[in-house]
Formats: C-alpha cells, structure tokens, sequence
C-alpha cells in the first residue's frame, strides 16, 4: 500500500490485569503483580519498544480496591523509559489547580517533557471523601473546569521560559521580574501565584480529555489536545469526530490541534476462531450476577432485580438528563442495546471486555485492517489500545500489529522526537501571559 504522511497515533491504557473485567482470573493475568512497580516498568518497556506515543493511567477516588497513585508511578516509570508519554487522570472536582499545576510540572521536568494530563470533572462522587455533601452537577462541574484548566495553565505561565539562569559569576539564579504572580480570581477560585517551579518543559503537559457528553465535546473543542472516546461503530466514529472538529474554529483553533483516539480493546490470536474462543473463555469468568451488577453502575438503575435473559427495563430508565456523570456512556451503553435488540446479559457481557469502548476479536491482520479503516475513513486520528487481557494483550500487539501498520506506512518507524507533544505533532504553546515562548 502507497505510504501516507499522516500517521497514527496509538496510545496504552494500562489496567492491571487487563481491561475485560474478568481479566484478573484469566489463567494468562498476573493479579498478584498489581502493585509491583517492575510490573509497570515491564509494560511501559513494552510499550516503548512499539514506539507508542504513550501510556495513559486512569484514576478516581472512589472504590474499596485501588491502584497506585498515578503521579507517584509515572515518576517511577519516566525513569525507566526515555521517550513514550505518560498521561495521568487527574480530576478538577476534589483537587486544587495550584497542586494539579505543580505536579504536572514536575512530572513534565523528571520525565524531559513527556507528561499529559488526562481532564475529567470526576463522574463519580467521591464527596463523602472530601468533607462535602454531595457531588456537584454536572454542568456545574464542568463550569469550574473551565476555571480551573485557565488557573493551571495561567500558574505554567507564570515563569517566563528564561527566567531560571543559574549565572554564578553574577550571582543570579533566579531572574525575579520573570516570575509573576498571576493574581486570579474567579467565581470558584482565588489563586495568587506564582508556581514555585520553573514553566515544564513543553510548556504545558498535552491536555487530554475523556468526556463525550454534549457539554465535555465543547470543553474538548475549547481545551483538549487529545480526546478518549468510546465508539461503538465506525458511523458514529465519524460524526463525533466530524463534530467535534467542526467546533474548534470558533476558538481559533485548527483540526490538526486536536487528535481524536476513541478506545479499542481487542482479543488477538492466530485465527479468529482461537481469538472468539479466547473472549468466551473471559465471559465465562464473568458471572451473570457480577456483569448485572457492573452495568447497573453504568446505567444508573439496579439490574440485579430483573430477568437476566431479559431486555433493558427501558421504561425505568433514569434517561441521560438525570445521570449525573458518565453521559455519553450511558447513551452509547443504551443505544447499543436498542440497535442489537441486547437482553441484559447480553449487554453486560458487551461492556465486560471495555465499558462501552468497542471491542474487536480476531488477528493481528485482521485487527490492523480494522485500525486502518477507521484512520483512514474520517473515524479516528489514532487509538486508545485497551488489551483485555495485560500483559500478553500489548505484547502481541507490539510484536505483532505494530510491524503490519508500518508496513503499510501508518506508523513510525522510529521515535522522531523526544517529547510527547513532538510524538503528537503538537506544537509547544506561547507562554499566554508573557509572550517569550520558543520552540522545544
């Protein structure tokens, strides 16, 4: 095939054992490994060696078992790696932008420029954790993400890029008047600055959003560097990408400034029928009781209370107005049901492998003729690869699929560059405040 100059770009959401959620008893899962820090120097290596662009953490405060906290780890990880990214969840509802800009700064710094941060408001509440009553809603939440998104960056900002000189024979380490205070008042924030670390490397981590929802497409189009999202069918890839495209012009923005990965979760083998056998044998891990359960956290209504063999309980839907987080996925979650006529274990069983991100079963070809078509035919500008099974999933993938896309001519051969935003083609953005930034 003729060789493209657009590339692909292909991102690791590493998830334990796996993202199906039956994984972590799949003889070929290591969950014992969950909280070994060389596990994850295994993956990201892994990774590494497949000239991803990055590595993406999920992250919440919620849930009775965790996982390593995503700053602590990818700082671990920056020091085993030299060039793949390392994007963190971070959510605006139950932190404070001083802290998130910090940390995201030192990321950048420890790591040479390759960190991303991965927006979200916080679709479940996690209040009762952090002293208030009750999660906020949701275009509330995303009211004070646009406030605290601008007081992040403004902090980034505060430093000039040549404000740290370190000339000895002057005796200056610091030039002062290139440290300001960014004095920000808002409706939901009060913060005075400066930061007290230098502006990051690449100038702001790439900004990352994961929301599809009707108010997140507008943050998106107004914020993000890159977009998460879960498509079902290519169709529906096409009209959000299309979309959302179509909303960057408004703020000044081109459609090459804004990458758009929905989730893929593939099941690989040699044959499709090994591959077939390899996801049933994960849905059997996963009891009807159990998947129930699980979607009905999705969908906002206990399933365990009807027939399993059974449809949706349509007419008992909360509906998408009243789900306070997670709106796209529901949507994308019911209409799947609707369109394939699914009973509710059906459905869970659908979701079990990615939540809602589409899932493919087959071989590596055949997975690599799906990727392309979906990059070439306006569905994606790359993925979010989300094996249902870690660590032999992205092992094939890289040994695998990845020399087929560059034999095809969609996907680097080698590294070009060593940040993440020279993997995403991104440029490094003006210091906004004080207009002295140059190219990494």
């Amino acid at each position: 095939m003729s060789k493209s100059k657009r590339q692909l770009h292909l991102n690791a959401f590493l998830s334990g054992t796996g993202h199906h959620e039956s994984s972590w008893r799949h003889p070929e899962s290591q969950p014992e490994r969950g909280f070994d820090i060389q596990y994850y120097k295994e993956l990201a290596q892994t990774a590494e060696r497949g000239l991803l662009d990055s590595l993406f953490l999920a992250d919440g405060y919620t849930g009775r078992f965790g996982k390593l906290e995503p700053f602590t780890m990818l700082s671990a990880l920056a020091m085993v790696t030299e060039r793949i990214g390392l994007i963190a969840t971070v959510g605006t509802t139950y932190n404070e932008p001083f802290h998130v800009a910090r940390k995201f700064a030192s990321l950048d710094h420890i790591s040479g420029g390759r960190a991303g941060w991965n927006i979200v408001t916080g679709a479940g509440s996690a209040a009762f954790n952090f002293g208030r009553t009750e999660h906020p809603a949701h275009s509330v939440r995303y009211e004070y993400a646009d406030e605290f998104v601008e007081v992040v960056k403004q902090l980034w900002d505060s430093w000039e890029d040549d404000a740290l000189i370190n000339d000895k024979r002057a005796g200056i380490q610091i030039q002062q008047n290139k440290v300001h205070e960014i004095n920000f008042k808002g409706k939901a924030y009060s913060v005075q600055g400066p930061l007290n670390i230098p502006r990051p490397p690449q100038g702001y981590p790439v900004l990352v959003q994961a929301g599809s929802s009707e108010t997140g497409r507008e943050f998106a189009a107004r914020t993000a560097e890159v977009i998460f999202t879960a498509q079902q069918t290519l169709g529906d890839a096409q009209g959000f990408y299309r979309d959302v495209k179509s909303r960057l012009a408004k703020y000044g923005r081109t459609p090459d400034q804004l990458k758009i990965m929905p989730g893929l979760s593939p099941v690989l083998a040699d044959t499709e029928a090994e591959a077939r056998d390899k996801e049933a044998e994960l849905h059997a891990l996963t009891t009807p009781e159990q998947g129930a359960r699980s979607l009905s956290s999705w969908l906002g209504i206990d399933l365990t209370k009807y027939p399993v063999d059974g449809p949706l309980p349509y007419d008992d839907l909360p509906g998408v107005e009243n789900i306070n987080g997670h709106k796209a996925r529901y949507e994308v979650m019911v209409d799947l049901a609707r369109r394939e006529n699914l009973t509710i274990r059906q459905l869970s069983l659908r979701i079990a492998g990615a939540r809602g991100h589409v899932t493919f079963a087959g071989t590596p070809l055949q997975f690599a003729d799906f990727i392309e078509r979906w990059f070439r035919e306006g569905g994606a500008d790359g993925f979010n690869l989300m094996p249902q099974i870690y660590p032999g999933g992205l092992t094939e993938i890289v040994d695998k699929v990845i020399p087929e896309l560059q034999n095809r001519g969609l996907f680097r051969t080698a590294y070009e560059g060593s940040t993440l935003r020279e993997h995403l083609g991104l440029a490094r953005p003006l210091n906004v405040l004080h207009q002295t930034a140059q190219s990494i």
